[in-house]
């Protein structure tokens, strides 16, 4: 018999563990495919946000050669006026510093540089011939270049962008992406950036530069050495497993992969995070948890069942004592009666009191015989009750959703210093206004809780034909003029209101900062126009150029006291 019950038991917990197991992994399952989607979804957005830092960066540096060309002291040089060359090596070398350049160059039309940034130093650029390189080259033809290179002489690797200049000239700025490289990696994963032909050209892992994602021709491979001046094109530095994954050599798990919409140039930003933590461990404790919780409800239901027979199997016996007890006294009371026939009254009495007492003990007997059934039953009520509580899915999935807010939002983060964060695609089309004024807040929420700013209601459906990302830059760049002219004034105030009765939509923002003076006005839209020591004067250069693109306009609002600027777009039918 106990064999048969051991056995019997060992089964039991054996299809209990085979049930526990698939429960955890259905649940696991599930999991994974939600933390997985919520990864991607996390991954994608930290992408653009990276993206647009790095269009952030470029932008900074884009018109730089643009303001140049025409500037005084560059024209002066290429003219070859005494003392021209120095002043201007003076005003590159104090401009590189301001705005973070690498270095800042003029190539005479013989294609030797007349003056640099670095004009003081050992590897210094004034003398070096640059008629090899494309991007003096192509300047030369077309006006302005850009390309991404080791430096012949820094042998660092950097973004150029040249303009050429009225006298032939070609003006160079170079943009170290180390910073940015530096920042991608503390932020975690593998971030870089790829060209058209998928050589990636940044990375938050030096190691990666230079190397390809695809097999390239001869000819794109010859195209790409001639072009990045490197040495040797590396082989791919990873393995892709499907569309969203790959897997690094030589490190455990897979990461899963978010790329960016090729930019004008044809650069994508790809982020890679590894799955291990997000998806893989998660997945794993809550299967273990789902098949545990799952093994402790089969044990519990096995429990009351086998509570439940041996319940019954003592209520039977019980009722078979009390039949065989009640049986034996019903024949003791018939022979008492036929011995007793003379005192029939009394012995009746007998026998209803001995019936009462036998009635009585009967109940006590049943009472004591299921209290403690009854006080277990209630007792494994509350603790399977307890149980189900403590591991419910709703738990899990809290447990869950405590692990992600950068980085919007995030951040968002993180991201949401964003709309703005998206690198902008250099399309025009119609764009809601009041999402447009929603991303500017959201970059400028820390100085804008500074101050009061009185926002307009603007309808969901005001639209204006302009780019989103590039209006957004528009709006932070006055908004951001506008705080730090308030930042030493107590009671600063921004007034934001929205004119949209005609074809054109005019916002108009005025701060009762002091406003401006009166010989920056007249040049405050050309560039290095600025009251700031701190200043470049270029905000406003671009946020006119960006306007002019668009088909606007952007433009100081004469008044008394603080400034006005008016941004007036087409508005969409």
């Amino acid at each position: 018999m106990a064999p048969a019950f051991l056995i019997r038991r060992v089964g039991l917990a054996v299809v209990a563990a085979l049930i526990a197991l698939a429960v955890g992994w259905a649940v696991g399952s599930v999991i994974a495919h939600a933390a997985r989607e919520r990864l991607a979804t996390s991954v994608a957005a930290d992408a653009r946000l990276r993206a647009s830092l790095l269009a952030s960066e470029v932008a900074r540096f884009r018109l730089l050669p643009l303001a140049l060309a025409d500037d005084r002291d560059v024209v002066a040089a290429l003219a070859k006026q005494k003392g021209a060359t120095a002043a201007l090596d003076r005003k590159l070398e104090h401009l590189a510093a301001e705005t973070g350049a690498d270095a800042m160059y003029v190539i005479a039309p013989d294609g030797h540089a007349i003056a640099a940034s670095n004009w003081n130093t050992t590897r210094s650029f004034v003398g070096s011939d640059y008629r090899f390189r494309p991007y003096f080259q192509q300047a030369r033809r077309g006006g302005e270049a850009r390309q991404f290179a080791l430096g012949t002489v820094s042998n660092r690797p950097g973004l150029y962008f040249a303009r050429r200049t009225a006298a032939g000239g070609v003006v160079v700025v170079k943009l170290d992406f180390a910073s940015i490289e530096r920042q991608w990696a503390a932020a975690g994963g593998i971030t870089y950036v790829t060209d058209p032909a998928g050589l990636i050209l940044i990375a938050s892992r030096q190691t990666w530069r230079f190397a390809m994602t695809r097999p390239l021709s001869p000819a794109e491979r010859a195209s790409a050495l001639r072009v990045s001046g490197a040495a040797a094109l590396l082989p791919v530095p990873f393995q892709t497993t499907n569309a969203d994954r790959i897997r690094v050599p030589g490190e455990k798990g897979t990461l899963l992969v978010a790329r960016t919409a090729a930019d004008p140039a044809g650069w994508r930003v790809t982020l890679a995070q590894p799955t291990r933590a997000a998806v893989d461990d998660v997945a794993r404790a809550g299967g273990i948890v789902a098949g545990l919780l799952a093994f402790v409800l089969l044990w519990l239901a096995n429990a009351a069942r086998s509570m439940a027979r041996r319940r019954a199997d003592r209520t039977s016996r019980l009722e078979q004592a009390v039949a065989e007890r009640t049986a034996a006294l019903r024949h003791e009371i018939e022979e008492r009666t036929q011995l007793e026939t003379r005192a029939a009254t009394l012995r009746e009495a007998l026998r209803q009191a001995n019936r009462l007492a036998t009635l009585g003990q009967i109940t006590a007997s049943v009472a004591h015989e299921t209290a403690q059934p009854v006080a277990a039953i209630r007792t494994y009520a509350a603790t399977g009750e307890t149980l189900l509580d403590r591991g419910a899915t709703e738990d899990v999935r809290a447990n869950l959703r405590a692990i992600a807010r950068l980085t919007e939002r995030i951040g968002a983060v993180t991201a949401q210093l964003r709309g703005f964060s998206r690198k902008a695609s250099g399309e025009i089309g119609p764009v809601p206004l009041s999402e447009v004024i929603e991303g500017a807040q959201l970059i400028l929420r820390e100085p804008l809780s500074r101050i009061y700013v009185d926002w307009p209601a603007v309808a969901a459906d005001l639209r204006v034909i302009a780019g989103r990302i590039r209006l957004e830059q528009v709006f932070v760049n006055v908004l951001q003029n506008a705080t730090e002219a308030l930042l030493t004034q107590r009671d600063g105030a921004i007034v934001v209101t929205v004119d949209s009765q005609s074809e054109r939509v005019a916002v108009r923002i005025r701060d009762n900062g002091p406003g401006i003076a009166p010989d920056i006005s007249q040049r405050l839209f050309t560039p290095f126009a600025t009251s700031r020591t701190a200043g470049l004067g270029l905000g406003l250069v671009i946020a006119k150029d960006i306007m002019e693109d668009l088909g606007g306009t952007l433009r100081l609002v004469p008044g008394p006291g603080g400034a006005c600027f008016e941004i007036v777009l087409q508005r969409a039918s």
